[in-house]
């Protein structure tokens, strides 16, 4: 189809269905020798196929041969003795030939573009600037007008007034088609379906060009959903896509929901090695990743540098959003690596990509990094990103961290704290026992207009807790029923955490609270200190309760009760409330055998419950003899290797303490962190019934829920 791909000049084609190019200019006359010059732009032929084959002027070729003079029937006349004339490029002449070429006319259409898109939106205003062009306007002059306006509202005159002039009513297509193009740069999706509707009713058919532009106009206006219904329109009026259009689709088909076909178009597109741009790739990878198959967004990816692609920011930041949802920071790293290695420079969608994935992966010296490259760049921080970044403060005990970058948020001015910056940084001060702190945070969240909600009141009781502020707690607790908030499972978790470390003479201050927010709470908790003292009922009374909770609170719940029962040396209910947790898989994997190793993991325990593991673990092992079993050649215990900000001890340094205590044959592993290992020799020779009854209970640890989004790891006294 005749003027399907224009450029800005007519001396240079490129073949893009979608987008206009601009070609290089004509080469300078004062290069060219001179032999011929047609007094008029060459014709513009009409052409069937798929790009316009422009003529201009030419100064190469050779003269027209003259009709022989008769009065020189033999001889040579005086003009045609030379086949090449050279002209100065700075004579007049020169200058005259210039403006004979068409790209003088292409020029003097580009500039009656400009000016019918400043004019007023009226037929006279318009017809001043066309009457400008002449009389002879050609359908390649209405083309390139038509193709380099920008406001709809005076193509559409246009277009009716080159309809009019027009004597080639078989390629009026062209016409509205390169107009319907005019819509999509203006991103207007109405305008070109009605002027569609108007092509109808004027006995106008679509082709594949007039498709393929409001495919791309439905894209570009962010509206998949309508690129896919012009797609399927596209059948009914007899025309079939071509592989420009089926990629495009593949991205049309992702964004609006229909996965499954776009994965067909996408399996189809590899196998008839279609060219995919770098907006197909990224919606595939987004697909991916919404649903969960992390790796799949990895495959596409290596497929895409397979097929000779090349990625883009586009690309890198969607991979790199994908990688931190999926909290794999250590692939979040090497992507952006890579990124850099090839000659990109990080903007701030790069940027906040990197902050949601640290901070999502508690990789806090990472999130920091990027927080203070952003702020030597000049780069601003939504209120998101900073909430984000306290959020991870919270949860990694970074409280001076956090601190400096709310100073930061209040003083830069460009986004204000929001009541989850507040719950954050209030968190912060709880987990760090800053009661005063904390109350200023909270004073500061009322001033700004901010109503105290669940979360923040969660993390007050738990400031005072840790504080042993028995009586603060309770007004806390009462002031969640004065504002009439219904107190949630993380809620009595917090008042459950409490109760860990507060003496045994105010602990029914704290029960009376527990059986008001949670009765089935209430009651496990009055059977554990004696208050109803009946084995099978607490038994029963445990299993409805973590029947009864969510999935997410059940080894907090667990933690913290086994934690209680060894601060009130109750070790028999520990061990009952240990054995029921791992009935019910809320502590899965803690003991593993293989024939080389028998291990026993404590990284997901609070002390207390790794404490009482271990007692049961060991006391296990003192059997093993008696059963007619054989120990294997190596035992260990995997503490992990980490300890929290908040305190000064981690799990593996008290577990190590406490293996000492029992004069257990089990030492550091030098080359695995937070391992401690023992060999079946040396475990026979030590390991007693004696010590599976010994436990002694240090500072412990119990895992508490303190904020808006975290649950932390806190250090009772």
């Amino acid at each position: 189809m005749a003027y399907h791909h224009l450029c800005s000049s007519p001396s240079s084609l490129l073949r893009d269905r979608h987008f206009l190019s601009v070609s290089p200019k004509p080469k300078s006359l004062r290069t060219l020798p001179f032999s011929s010059v047609s007094l008029k732009p060459a014709p513009f032929p009409f052409q069937s196929n798929s790009s316009i084959q422009a003529t201009h002027v030419s100064l190469q070729e050779p003269m027209p041969q003259e009709a022989p003079n008769p009065q020189y029937p033999n001889a040579k006349t005086p003009s045609s003795s030379k086949n090449n004339v050279w002209v100065n490029p700075r004579s007049p002449r020169a200058s005259r030939l210039r403006q004979l070429t068409y790209d003088s006319r292409y020029t003097s259409l580009l500039k009656a573009a400009e000016s019918l898109d400043a004019c007023n939106p009226n037929e006279n205003d318009v017809l001043a600037v066309l009457t400008s062009l002449g009389d002879d306007v050609s359908e390649q002059d209405a083309v390139v007008v038509l193709n380099n306006m920008s406001n709809p509202t005076i193509a559409l005159l246009v277009l009716d007034h080159f309809r009019k002039i027009s004597t080639n009513t078989t390629r009026e297509v062209i016409l509205y088609n390169v107009t319907i193009k005019v819509f999509r740069k203006s991103k207007d999706l109405d305008g070109a379906e009605k002027l569609f509707d108007e092509m109808l009713q004027r006995g106008v058919k679509p082709d594949n060009v007039t498709f393929s532009t409001l495919i791309s106009c439905s894209r570009v206006c962010g509206l998949p959903s309508k690129a896919v219904e012009w797609f399927e329109k596209m059948p009914t009026y007899g025309c079939d896509p071509d592989d420009v259009t089926y990629s495009a689709m593949i991205d049309a088909y992702g964004r609006a929901g229909n996965v499954h076909m776009a994965f067909a178009l996408y399996d189809r597109a590899r196998t008839e090695k279609w060219r995919i741009d770098a907006v197909t790739f990224s919606t595939l990878i987004k697909i991916h990743g919404l649903s969960g198959n992390y790796d799949g967004c990895l495959n596409v990816y290596e497929e895409m540098k397979a097929l000779g692609a090349k990625p883009n920011m586009v690309i890198y930041n969607t991979l790199l959003d994908v990688m931190g949802r999926a909290k794999r920071p250590w692939q979040v790293k090497s992507i952006y690596k890579e990124m850099i290695s090839n000659g990109f420079s990080p903007n701030w969608a790069t940027y906040a990509a990197l902050l949601r994935a640290y901070g999502r992966a508690r990789y806090g010296e990472d999130a920091l990094n990027v927080y203070n490259e952003m702020k030597d760049k000049g780069l601003e921080l939504t209120v998101v990103l900073y909430n984000t970044l306290l959020a991870m403060c919270a949860d990694v005990g970074f409280a001076d961290e956090a601190a400096e970058i709310f100073k930061d948020m209040k003083n830069y001015g460009t986004c204000k704290p929001d009541s989850w910056t507040f719950s954050s940084m209030i968190t912060i001060y709880s987990c760090s026992g800053k009661v005063s702190e904390a109350e200023g945070i909270l004073n500061d969240m009322l001033e700004a207009g901010f109503e105290t909600n669940i979360f923040v009141l969660t993390s007050l009781i738990q400031c005072y807790g840790k504080a042993q502020r028995t009586d603060d707690v309770v007004r806390m607790f009462n002031r969640v029923y004065e504002l009439g908030i219904t107190p949630d499972d993380r809620f009595c978790g917090c008042l459950l955490s409490v109760m860990t470390h507060t003496p045994r003479e105010e602990l029914a201050k704290l029960i009376d609270c527990v059986e008001k927010a949670n009765p089935k709470l209430g009651s496990v908790v009055k059977l554990l200190v004696g208050e109803q003292n009946s084995e099978e009922n607490f038994k029963n009374e445990a299993l409805e309760l973590f029947n009864f909770i969510g999935s997410d609170v059940k080894k907090p719940y667990c933690n913290c009760l086994i934690d209680l029962c060894v601060n009130l040396d109750l070790l028999e209910r520990a061990c009952e409330l240990l054995e029921l947790g791992l009935s019910l898989e809320i502590y899965p994997g803690i003991q593993s055998r293989s024939p080389t190793q028998w291990s026993l993991n404590l990284k997901s325990l609070s002390l207390g419950a790794a404490l009482t593991a271990l007692h049961v673990w060991i006391n296990d092992l003192a059997k093993v003899p008696e059963s007619g079993e054989e120990l294997p050649p190596l035992l260990g215990i995997n503490t992990g290797h980490g300890k929290h900000k908040y305190s000064e001890k981690g799990l593996a340094t008290v577990i190590e303490s406490h293996l000492k205590e029992l004069d257990a044959p089990f030492h550091e592993a030098p080359d695995k962190a937070g391992w401690f290992l023992t060999t079946k020799a040396a475990a026979e020779s030590s390991v007693s019934p004696r010590m599976g009854h010994y436990i002694s209970m240090p500072n412990y640890w119990s895992l508490a829920v303190v904020g808006p989004t975290t649950v932390c790891l806190v250090l009772f006294p």
